[in-house]
């Protein structure tokens, strides 16, 4: 009796398909969507749209919503084309003076100004982001683990709370703790306390520090809310992962470094696509509220820069410039963030 030998193995469920080459897997994935695209029962027929009428109902007011205060106001860009000038009446009586505004504001009088302002806007917002998305990461993943209900609820609480607060409060909070000991600055006094320094360091009049105050200051205000979705995303997570991690001897920091991270990694890399258009557009009270003219050169932002040389000196022209470039700026980051991801096989808003 002679052995045959099996090319294919066999398994309880009968044969299983060859395997293929890896780098193959794009391009079946590529595939794949576009059967799904393709598929009937995805494509909108009127029978769809009818069966969900009161679902498109409540969407219209939303919709105009949108269109109303998003979309309409967007024939004023119009202004970065003219001389504006409010007591000349309509919009459409105004002085065209082409691409002269956009040149005074990049290359002209204010341009050195102006890109000053962008590197500080894009310096304080990166910080920003980054200490807020390691931030909110972190104190999802500690929360996650607290078993007592009571208490988890009571530790939520307290680091929402500030999110409810105003940034004319944070700002003013912001000023008092980093003030003198004897003006009530804790932190100087807890520095000292620490022999970490000699003196009262005055931290509103350092330029250097200012980025990591409004980093900081952000930091402690939105902790708590950022921490949200995070933790929605570890509530989805099967429980049986966890179990069957345990049975293998995997402890906590070996579950949540092999479980719970690359499970909400989806999440915090469509919310990292979603902040980058707002790498341009940071907070506006505390570098207006905070900064001085010690610090701005580091404190000064395209918001505050647009009220200081826009409205209030009255050129308007400026103002809708420093805008439409924020928007440009904005589509590009996200279109720019969303096409990394997709190259990385990651998820994408679209």
């Amino acid at each position: 009796m002679t052995d045959a030998t099996v090319s294919t193995p066999v398994t309880a469920t009968g044969l299983e398909p060859a395997l293929e080459p890896a780098s193959n897997s794009r391009a079946q994935k590529r595939k794949a969507r576009k059967n799904a695209a393709k598929d009937p029962k995805r494509r909108i027929t009127w029978d769809r749209v009818w069966a969900q009428r009161a679902l498109l109902a409540m969407s219209v007011p939303l919709l105009l919503y949108q269109i109303l205060f998003k979309y309409v106001p967007v024939y004023g860009w119009s202004i970065a084309f003219q001389h504006y000038k409010p007591g000349r009446g309509s919009i459409w009586n105004q002085q065209w003076v082409g691409l002269e505004n956009f040149h005074n504001l990049f290359t002209g009088v204010n341009g050195e100004r102006f890109r000053r302002v962008v590197v500080n806007t894009m310096g304080q917002s990166v910080l920003t982001l980054i200490v807020g998305t390691l931030g909110a990461i972190v104190l999802a993943l500690l929360l996650n683990e607290v078993k007592n209900l009571p208490f988890k609820r009571i530790l939520q609480n307290i680091t929402y709370m500030p999110h409810f607060l105003s940034w004319v409060i944070v700002a003013s909070l912001a000023s008092v703790a980093l003030s003198l000991p004897s003006s009530g600055g804790f932190i100087n006094q807890g520095l000292m306390s620490l022999h970490l320094v000699d003196h009262p360091v005055l931290f509103l009049t350092e330029p250097n520090y200012f980025w990591e105050i409004v980093a900081g200051t952000n930091l402690w205000k939105e902790l708590g809310w950022n921490t949200i979705l995070y933790l929605a995303a570890i509530t989805a997570i099967d429980p049986g992962l966890y179990e069957a991690a345990e049975v293998d001897g995997a402890g906590r920091y070996r579950k949540m470094f092999s479980i719970t991270l690359p499970s909400i990694r989806p999440t915090i890399v469509v919310l990292l696509i979603i902040n980058s258009g707002w790498i341009l557009s940071t907070n506006f009270e505390l570098p207006y509220f905070l900064g001085n003219g010690l610090v701005s050169d580091k404190s000064e932002t395209i918001d505050v820069f647009v009220l200081r040389y826009g409205y209030q000196l009255g050129n308007y022209s400026l103002a809708v410039v420093a805008g439409i470039f924020k928007t440009i700026v904005a589509v590009i980051l996200v279109g720019s963030a969303n096409l990394a991801a997709k190259r990385l096989n990651q998820e994408t808003l679209v």
